[in-house]
């Protein structure tokens, strides 16, 4: 638990600072030096072979990074979506935590929800307005 701890706070940092302007600038400035560097190593392989390995090894790491603070984001989405559906007055809470169900019982329910909406949309098209509940 101690390392996913660890883990967890190193890559919502790393993130947060590799998502600032003057990262993305440092990156253009590695990649400006390199091809200004291009004629004095005369283009040679280990010229090229440097950027290649540099940037497949940060996009090798950042890969992780970022699909940790998607996943940490997702989560976080996901409870606070659930807290408001249990609070919202004749929501379903049986749409809480949809995204655990098994895909044929996801489907039933987008099914569902989907004539919903296509009758919803005949009835605006009717002039019946789409507000409120199906439930008394």
């Amino acid at each position: 638990m101690r390392n996913a701890e660890w883990y967890s706070r190193f890559a919502k940092a790393a993130a947060h600072f590799c998502g600032r302007p003057r990262v993305f600038v440092l990156a253009v400035g590695v990649i400006a030096a390199w091809i200004v560097t291009g004629p004095i190593f005369r283009f040679s392989d280990t010229w090229q072979l440097v950027i290649n390995t540099g940037t497949t090894i940060i996009t090798f790491l950042m890969v992780f990074l970022i699909q940790n603070t998607q996943n940490r984001d997702t989560e976080a989405i996901q409870v606070k979506l659930d807290e408001l559906i249990r609070a919202t007055m004749g929501a379903h809470n049986a749409l809480l935590d949809l995204e655990e169900l098994e895909e044929d019982t996801l489907n039933a329910f987008r099914t569902k929800y989907q004539a919903l909406a296509s009758a919803a949309r005949a009835e605006l098209v009717r002039g019946v307005q789409d507000t409120g509940t199906p439930e008394p």
